[in-house]
């Protein structure tokens, strides 16, 4: 039986057949490699996988820090609260620690706490004491004082009259504090991989001229602070079930 593979000529040892080596073209070129392509749809879904531990890992550290920051800032802001000598040196400070730039704040770190998650942690709960601790500040100072007599008629000592009528009537205010620090954390988050944190940043830095690289990771930190804040929004109807009833009221 004649086989027609073997009837075909064999090219001699070290010559490749014509048409063997030719040049690329624009279409035969790879999605990532033309400049003008906005999004690379086959890149994406081969590579999408890249982006889940950065994401868990910058969704983790937002909460650590936001909730440190929050912390810290909620006492600073109680302590001015009664002491109003302590308002504006605690706004002064916290104020100076908000204007250090980040890349700055990590090299002042690095002899103390080294590069890693600690680093991370302080630098991005620091940026957002100035924040919480002004609203807060605020939502305290703009309880009305009528209220405030109300509770005193009642028998409130200076502690029940705070936990019980000025902090939930200054808890929007409050929200609101969180909510902007919480969006901003999640963006100075992405720079924590100059602290060797993988956040988002790292596939972000690793190919910054890439635009579907760009649009991707800049995509997921867009979703993460719009989870974030969209939680908050409901932990602050949840909290403050009066200013809905108000507001239905009033429309």
């Amino acid at each position: 039986m004649n086989n027609p593979l073997l009837a075909m000529p064999l090219a001699a040892v070290g010559q490749v057949e014509e048409g063997f080596f030719h040049e690329r073209t624009s279409e035969t070129l790879p999605c990532q490699a033309h400049p003008s392509h906005l999004f690379c749809w086959h890149w994406a879904s081969e590579n999408i996988n890249r982006y889940g531990t950065p994401t868990l890992q910058q969704f983790e550290l937002v909460i650590i820090s936001v909730v440190v920051g929050f912390l810290i800032a909620f006492a600073f802001a109680l302590l001015a609260h009664r002491y109003h000598l302590l308002q504006w040196p605690l706004l002064a400070g916290t104020g100076i620690l908000f204007a250090i730039p980040s890349l700055a704040f990590f090299l002042l770190l690095l002899p103390i706490t080294g590069r890693g998650r600690e680093t991370a942690i302080i630098a991005l709960s620091a940026y957002t004491l100035q924040i919480i601790y002004r609203n807060t500040v605020a939502g305290l100072a703009n309880v009305p004082p009528d209220s405030k007599d109300a509770g005193r008629g009642m028998g409130m000592t200076d502690r029940q009259l705070l936990w019980r009528v000025e902090l939930p009537l200054a808890l929007p205010e409050i929200i609101a504090g969180l909510r902007i620090a919480t969006v901003s954390t999640v963006a100075i988050a992405s720079l924590m991989v100059f602290a060797n944190v993988n956040t988002l940043g790292s596939p972000l830095y690793q190919q910054i001229t890439f635009k579907t690289n760009i649009l991707i990771a800049g995509g997921l930190m867009i979703v993460m602070a719009l989870v974030f804040d969209s939680l908050l929004l409901l932990a602050q109807r949840l909290l403050a079930p009066w200013r809905r009833t108000s507001r239905e009221v009033a429309t």
